[in-house]
């Protein structure tokens, strides 16, 4: 489910967040906790520090650090804070300048690294995970890559000729890339990450791409597919039993843990009707114990067979009070201030125009400007943001009119016409072919929807 708050040590408490954002850490007196642990390489006691940090446009990770005074081994590390993802993630940048290379990184220790023009990858059991930048990743790769080249040129010249041109090539990127270069992170986990330069603007040298994870990655990851299955089969009972007429304007609950601090929570579910759309499902959590928050809404139904995109011309404030479904499929687009939401940004929505705006503002603000702050951060970055939060700031305000862009896939998106139910002047609605990359993406090619009994016995 999506998120609407960072999990907190108390309800309502904002400044006493258990993941704090990584720009207040600096603020914090005490930010990292210090644990004796056994060192072991010598297996004498060293010093572990420890601390919860939430990165921008990221999400909550651990970072540690080992270090034993008898014999000076030292170790770094970090862990994803989250949950793992329903999708598994390939995220890819374009490098082009050393600029690029200050990128951040976040590679987590399920994750996968490929330099594609060297077809070279490395594997996820390789390194452990890490928040490190573009550089610092190639040159951990240049120094794993060196520590065998003198036991290969002895055993296998061959060998150490081929492994002497990956090294020398990374160290050329290293130097100043004189051709452009992609890294390409796949995290089945969907918890790695490449830091946007351009944020809140989409970034044109990089893609990002969702995929369903395959039984073995779900077992690689300690999730096991037959509790998946009765958990998913339990869920789709509970909602057809809901979806009953005498139970439908009822709010049901679902009993379970909280998914931040496992303490039992409760997740409430209503089904209601959207005139003039469909059925779409609403739920939310609210943990007492730590605070954390959730909703999300999800359409109900059947998949469309077309995607849709929705145009509003926005002229005065009473159109940002217009009903507004964002689905978590959906994309979110203001040509005019340079708005763009790709895929799955915010999650599941149903509030209004406005509420959706503010939200978009609030969340910039909070998370994606401290990457901007702080002795890491530039001038120019932090102009950008202040501009772009500017003209978000005019856009609630409507001083200007602007276009409202909803394209969605697989069609659950939704815009209140005002003049329903005739046509609405301000409004365009066009529905499009999915491409087979975007039926890729949400698994529909591999679904058998005509003479499925045939094909499985012809499988069997």
């Amino acid at each position: 489910m999506a998120e609407s708050v960072p999990p907190s040590v108390a309800r309502g408490n904002e400044d006493k967040r258990l993941f704090a954002r990584i720009g207040d850490s600096v603020e914090d007196e005490s930010p990292v906790t210090v644990v004796e642990s056994l060192c072991m390489n010598c297996h004498e006691n060293g010093i572990s520090r420890i601390m919860l940090t939430l990165i921008p446009h990221f999400k909550e990770v651990i970072l540690m650090c080992f270090e034993c005074e008898h014999c000076g081994f030292k170790n770094n590390e970090i862990q994803s804070g989250s949950a793992v993802h329903d999708m598994g993630c390939i995220q890819s940048c374009v490098i082009k300048n050393k600029q690029d290379l200050n990128r951040q990184v976040v590679k987590s220790e399920t994750a996968s690294v490929k330099f594609h023009e060297l077809d070279f990858e490395i594997p996820s059991e390789t390194q452990r995970g890490v928040l490190t930048t573009v550089e610092g990743l190639i040159s951990k790769s240049i120094e794993g890559l060196s520590a065998m080249q003198p036991v290969r040129f002895a055993t296998a010249p061959d060998v150490h000729a081929k492994v002497q041109t990956v090294i020398d090539t990374l160290q050329s990127y290293l130097d100043g890339p004189s051709e452009d270069f992609t890294i390409e992170i796949n995290d089945p986990a969907g918890n790695s990450y490449i830091e946007n330069l351009r944020a809140p603007n989409k970034d044109p040298q990089m893609k990002l791409a969702q995929y369903k994870r395959t039984p073995e990655m779900n077992e690689a990851l300690g999730l096991h597919q037959e509790q998946e299955e009765q958990l998913d089969k339990a869920v789709q009972e509970a909602v057809d039993e809901v979806l009953d007429d005498e139970l439908a304007n009822e709010v049901h609950i679902f009993h379970g843990n909280c998914s931040r601090c496992n303490a039992p929570s409760d997740t409430r579910m209503h089904i209601m009707e959207i005139p003039h759309f469909k059925e779409v499902v609403i739920m939310a959590t609210d943990c007492e114990q730590c605070g954390y928050k959730s909703n999300e809404v999800k359409a109900g139904g059947a998949i469309s067979q077309f995607g849709k995109k929705i145009t509003l011309k926005i002229r005065d404030l009473e159109d940002l009070n217009r009903d507004i479904l964002k689905s978590e499929t959906c994309g979110l687009e203001i040509p005019e201030i340079e708005l763009d939401l790709t895929t799955g940004t915010l999650g599941g929505r149903f509030t209004t125009v406005e509420g959706l705006l503010t939200q978009v503002y609030e969340e910039i603000e909070k998370t994606a400007a401290p990457f901007s702050s702080g002795d890491s951060g530039s001038t120019e970055r932090r102009a950008a943001f202040d501009r772009f939060l500017a003209k978000l700031k005019k856009a609630l305000k409507v001083e200007m009119p602007y276009t409202l862009i909803l394209d969605d896939p697989l069609g659950n998106s939704y815009l209140q016409n005002i003049y329903a139910p005739d046509p609405d002047p301000d409004m365009t609605i066009e529905t499009y072919v999915r491409t087979y990359d975007q039926n890729e993406a949400f698994g529909l090619n591999d679904l058998v929807l005509e003479n499925y009994g045939e094909n499985s016995e012809k499988d069997a």
